[in-house]
């Protein structure tokens, strides 16, 4: 079996790969990158994957991959996935994510391909639902409040539309909040974690600057996420849509207060109104029970681990970079 990853040299990517490599022996895993593409997430895996340089916008470039990668399984994980720098560059977000993922699987079709497609949609399609609604099921209504999300419905319908015309056996995720290490700092709980591990190393003050601590978020470790797009293909019928997450429910300002309890030595906070989203997400609790129901998935790294994990993962990073 062939897979190709598109955001190979992300977070979720490089840890599907990691998880593909060990888990999945006689699976050849193909990742899609650009020339600018850092590396640092898979380094330690370069020699057992292929990669193939091309470009979501790039409709001639996508092609030429898939002729030449020809996967069985294609997992779509590459976007512009910062919500906040969609406030600021809604075009570019809405080009990579929607237009890019339109030439993927317009690049499918030219390739004369019929793999098995997840395409990685958000929980932020569903914006900010009302207490009634949660846990939030498939059917809840969207109403993206960001770029970033109008971007998401974006990617999420074309998938729906291209199984129902074109017959492409897409398979469509929405991810609830996840994390773990290489996540990028742009993220609330990473970007927590990159500041108490350069206040440890002396390379800033106190407080850790944060944003809205009240958002309340169904947390899910990376590694278990992976674990479950990779059932997704196995198990999941093409034309459907999941809700994925994880089972612990706690606000912003909880996961900052346990990785302070990580901390060595004593961390103050402040709010930074730079940090405040013009408008947010702030009660977001999956109904999971579809997907667990179809696949058997359930969450088996605790809160705490991953948050550890996290923490651990920023420290290496700050002294790398301090060397």
């Amino acid at each position: 079996m062939r897979v190709l990853i598109t955001g190979i040299t992300g977070m979720v990517g490089s840890h599907l790969a990691d998880y593909i490599l060990a888990e999945k022996p006689g699976v050849a895993v193909h990742g899609l990158v650009r020339w600018r593409s850092p590396m640092d997430n898979i380094r330690s895996i370069r020699e057992r994957i292929q990669l193939h340089q091309g470009d979501l916008r790039d409709l001639n470039s996508l092609v030429a991959v898939l002729k030449e990668a020809r996967p069985d399984r294609i997992f779509h994980l590459a976007a512009q996935s910062y919500v906040t720098v969609s406030f600021h560059q809604a075009a570019d977000t809405l080009a990579t994510n929607v237009v890019g993922t339109a030439n993927l699987l317009d690049a499918v079709r030219l390739a004369g391909l019929d793999p098995m497609i997840h395409i990685c949609s958000s929980s932020e399609v569903y914006g900010q639902v009302t207490a009634d609604e949660v846990p939030i099921r498939e059917s809840n209504p969207f109403r993206p409040a960001s770029p970033y999300a109008v971007s998401k419905v974006g990617e999420d319908m074309l998938a729906l539309q291209y199984f129902l015309s074109w017959g492409l056996k897409t398979v469509r995720t929405r991810m609830f909040t996840h994390t773990g290490p290489r996540r990028g700092d742009v993220f609330a709980e990473s970007t927590f974690a990159r500041q108490i591990a350069e206040i440890e190393a002396g390379l800033r003050p106190n407080p850790v600057r944060v944003g809205n601590l009240d958002s309340v978020r169904t947390l899910a470790d990376v590694r278990d996420a992976v674990r479950a797009y990779w059932l997704l293909l196995e198990k999941c019928p093409p034309g459907e849509v999941y809700n994925i997450g994880g089972l612990r429910t706690v606000t912003v300002g909880e996961i900052l207060e346990h990785l302070k309890r990580l901390a060595k030595g004593p961390i103050e906070h402040a709010v930074d109104p730079a940090r405040l989203r013009p408008s947010d997400v702030t009660l977001q609790i999956p109904d999971i029970s579809k997907f667990q129901k179809a696949t058997g998935w359930k969450p088996q790294v605790a809160m705490e681990q991953t948050l550890a994990d996290l923490l651990d993962y920023q420290r290496r990073q700050v002294a790398r970079e301090a060397r």
